[in-house]
């Protein structure tokens, strides 16, 4: 199955994704972890311009980039691995372009939604954890800094993340909206709980949509 993680910088992510993979190789199934944008030598380069470049790029270049990015990610390492049966599980997937792109950056959802279907070849997840939390609280956990709005103009962060706070509570909205669409797939969790909390509820979700 495929797998997916959403939520700002600084929701928990990758400690979900660790504590998963940790839990389904006690039960004997072996999980590809994959990051996006990246996971070819391609897509890691192209995240490299998106993240770590000091340059402007407009909204709809940004959009393409991480759309490319996808498209080798797809073709190359998921779809080949999906169709040998292996569970897949993705740190950020189409639903961070809606929510990033869409709600951020303002572009039309409808020309998010084609680009979207090129760039996956139509694959979906089959089911996605998003970990909910206020942009200030992410900032907290990212930075010991007084500041909060200072922190968004220092060196140490990446492109995107020097966007600004209006922005990621624009991501945030996106991601909710997404939620309530997207009910049958698109699990919401907050990410303030304890991660064993939220690890065991991933767990249970898992059981109850995918009884093995």
């Amino acid at each position: 199955m495929l797998i997916t993680f959403e939520g700002i910088d600084g929701a928990g992510k990758s400690t979900q994704i660790e504590e998963l993979v940790h839990a389904l190789a006690a039960r004997g199934t072996e999980a590809i972890t994959l990051r996006e944008p990246g996971g070819t030598a391609v897509a890691e380069k192209i995240r490299h311009i998106l993240l770590e470049s000091s340059h402007e790029i407009s909204p709809i270049g940004e959009l393409l980039l991480f759309s490319a990015s996808r498209a080798e990610l797809i073709q190359h390492v998921v779809m080949p691995a999906l169709a040998n049966g292996k569970t897949v599980i993705l740190d950020r997937f189409f639903d961070s372009t809606t929510a990033y792109q869409g709600y951020g950056r303002g572009i039309d959802l409808e020309l998010l939604r084609s680009i979207i279907a090129i760039a996956t070849c139509g694959i979906k997840p089959d089911i996605t954890f998003c970990l909910d939390l206020e942009p200030e609280e992410a900032l907290k956990r990212k930075f010991s800094k007084t500041s909060i709005p200072l922190a968004f103009e220092g060196d140490v962060l990446d492109r995107m993340e020097r966007s600004g706070l209006e922005f990621y509570h624009n991501v945030r909205r996106g991601y909710l909206d997404i939620a309530r669409l997207n009910s049958s797939r698109f699990v919401l969790l907050n990410a303030l709980d304890p991660v064993a909390v939220i690890h065991n509820r991933i767990l249970a979700l898992l059981n109850d949509r995918f009884p093995t």
